[in-house]
């Protein structure tokens, strides 16, 4: 059961990165989302590839409070988390 709700937050948190261009979402969301993904990392213990992307995809969503990055790292980041989140879900 845990493995998906966490399955859940990583989908939501891919679907929040490729759509970070068009809709503005607050800096609070952001935090959240990085301090959810860097908690999630630690998890992993970085074994495994899942938690690396957790990693930085937590540290990508702390960036995104100060600053814009380009769009395609946020896609690419984005896609990741998904078919993370799909295959946890599977």
């Amino acid at each position: 059961m845990l493995i998906k709700i966490l399955g859940g937050i990583d989908i939501l948190g891919g679907l929040i990165l490729l759509f970070v261009g068009t809709i503005n979402f607050n800096e609070f969301i952001f935090g959240i989302c990085g301090i959810i993904f860097i908690i999630k990392s630690f998890l992993g213990m970085f074994e495994h590839f899942g938690s690396w992307i957790d990693f930085c995809a937590g540290i990508l969503f702390i960036i995104l409070i100060f600053s814009q990055i380009h769009w395609i790292i946020s896609i690419v980041f984005g896609i990741l988390l998904i078919q993370k989140g799909i295959f946890s879900l599977i």
